[in-house]
């Protein structure tokens, strides 16, 4: 995320969505340039979009329509109304999101057939119809094609909902998105800040995460900076105890006043009991709601600490400070909070976003080389889901990264955090379908960890293994290459991951993924890779073709 006021508007969207309408108005208020991608596209090759594409097909205007974009990057004030498939190409996306604020049009489906057929009927001096329009089943092929742009649709900074509005009105949401959007970048000096990785963009707010290498002796100036609590309760491990003494310490420097509960380390501390003694205690020390929890510690002290900060005093304010990798990665971004019942893991929870997370990355030369090597699974499948060149970085510095080297480990934690962020930001609350990405590999993964009772695979171990059963079957839909595969395996291997299990019983794992509470009327919501990069969702896949994937996963 770039720290200077943005002064570029790129709108993205399905054709027919307002784009060029709104673009003009909108570059008219702000006294801004406005430019239509398509026709600096015709205008640069002599001949219209539909030409090109007729002519040239559609390689050929990617080629173009990349070239055009990298011109139109240079320059700033700007409105930029872009085609509806400029989001498919990866340097597209990098190059919107590093130039400008992207704001998304949708549009139903039928309304956006009823534009385009309005848009043709009103272009009648040109001599090429838009291929969309030809033939029978139009609807059909305009929300298959919307399907497959969705994902990177919905990673923008904002979206629009054009269907009832005027043109008029999206243009006011527009402006005010920039607005929101550009306050919320200024008043964090990002670029002044090394350590900060992300924004996360909630419905509660927005809080940083910041990343870095001796970061907890800070913590009290971080706190200080978004307004001194009347005391800090802190709740960590006992494994942890020495991390927790140097908050308490700095937090004291501050002149908060600071208190520590210990639990005992593992999953069983993860218990309504166990939040029924932190509440006496929070009671006996009076807490109020003016005050902060900051939990120390991995996922357990993690959602543990949130949940009792969620639901005592029916809310108070909490600081994640994650010390395992896998906290880091996951469960300290995104305000999922929650504890475990003897029915399952995670059955009673509540959404309650931190006030900030922070990461320190030196804390990590405490953990066992076991526990890290499964932390890096979810890291790596970060870039495995949506940065194909994070995988890179983990595929070309993995000696460095294994052995936590300072500048190496700190880079690709930060990255990873900043996919992680960015999809939370999008969907806090699962209610788009673009979080669900994040379950890579976690569908096998979470069935093989029941089956086992949780104790012959660390989670990591076990979505590792889930992740090469999922590609197993996005290889036999056609979805990956055997080669693609090939380096999934080979990234993961690397890191020390498990990549089989040669007693593996697949029809257990079956039958444990169906009556997961993540499926839905026995119907499996597959998260699998249309190539490295980018993820996507299934619901439609053969039970013969799962088996024969954890079949695969024997040898």
């Amino acid at each position: 995320m770039e720290s200077s006021f943005k002064t570029n508007i790129f709108l993205t969207g399905f054709s027919g969505t307002g784009k060029t309408t709104v673009g003009r108005e909108v570059a008219s208020r702000l006294e801004w340039n406005f430019v239509d991608l398509d026709y600096e596209i015709s205008r640069s090759f002599g001949c219209s979009v539909p030409e090109i594409f007729s002519r040239y097909g559609e390689k050929k205007f990617r080629e173009l329509e990349n070239d055009v974009l990298k011109s139109v990057c240079n320059s700033e004030s700007q409105v930029i109304a872009t085609g509806g498939g400029i989001v498919s190409g990866d340097e597209n996306r990098r190059l919107m999101a590093s130039f400008g604020v992207v704001v998304c049009f949708e549009a139903a489906v039928d309304v956006i057939e009823s534009r385009l057929r309005k848009q043709q009927r009103e272009q009648k001096s040109s001599s090429v119809e838009r291929p969309m329009l030809i033939g029978p089943n139009v609807i059909e092929r305009i929300a298959c094609l919307k399907a497959e742009r969705q994902v990177h649709y919905s990673m923008s900074d904002w979206t629009v909902h054009t269907d009832y509005l005027s043109s008029s009105e999206v243009a006011t949401e527009v402006i005010r998105a920039l607005g929101i959007l550009n306050q919320s970048f200024k008043s964090r000096d990002i670029g002044e800040d090394n350590s900060l990785s992300s924004i996360v963009f909630t419905s509660s707010g927005t809080y940083p995460v910041w990343v870095g290498w001796g970061e907890i002796e800070d913590i009290g100036q971080r706190i200080s900076d978004i307004g001194l609590p009347g005391a800090a309760y802190v709740i960590s491990d006992e494994n942890v105890y020495k991390h927790a003494r140097l908050v308490q310490s700095s937090i004291e420097r501050v002149g908060v006043p600071s208190h520590l509960f210990l639990i005992p380390p593992g999953e069983n501390s993860k218990s309504l009991d166990m939040a029924r003694r932190i509440y006496e205690w929070l009671a006996d020390a009076r807490a109020e709601r003016g005050h902060m929890i900051i939990a120390v510690g991995g996922g357990v002290v993690g959602d543990l600490a949130g949940f009792v900060a969620a639901t005592f005093l029916r809310g108070i304010q909490f600081v994640q400070v994650p010390t395992t990798i896998l906290a880091m990665m996951d469960s300290s971004v995104g305000g999922k909070t929650g504890v475990d019942l003897s029915h399952g893991k995670n059955l009673v929870g509540a959404f309650h976003q931190p006030k900030f997370v922070l990461a320190d990355v030196q804390t990590l030369q405490t953990m066992d080389r076991r526990e890290m090597s499964a932390g890096w699974a979810e890291a790596i499948k970060h870039g495995l889901i949506l940065d194909e060149p994070l995988l890179q970085t983990f595929e070309d510095k993995w000696e460095y990264i294994s052995e936590l080297d300072r500048a190496a480990s700190t880079d690709v934690i930060k990255r990873s955090i900043m996919v992680k962020a960015g999809v939370v930001s999008k969907d806090e609350r699962e209610s788009i379908g673009v979080r669900v990405l994040l379950n890579y590999g976690h569908t096998i993964g979470h069935a093989i960890e029941a089956i086992t009772k949780y104790q012959e695979f660390l989670h990591g171990e076990a979505v590792s293994i889930g992740m090469m059963g999922a590609a197993e079957i996005a290889r036999r839909l056609g979805m990956m290459t055997g080669d693609e595969v090939d380096r999934q395996r080979s990234a993961l291997s690397v890191y020390g991951l498990p990549v089989s299990w040669p007693e593996l019983p697949s029809e257990d794992v079956v039958n444990a993924m169906v009556n997961d509470k993540k499926t839905t009327g026995g119907v499996i919501r597959w998260v699998l890779l249309d190539g490295i990069g980018h993820a996507v969702t299934r619901k439609d896949i053969p039970e013969e073709i799962v088996l024969d994937s954890l079949n695969a996963l024997r040898k």
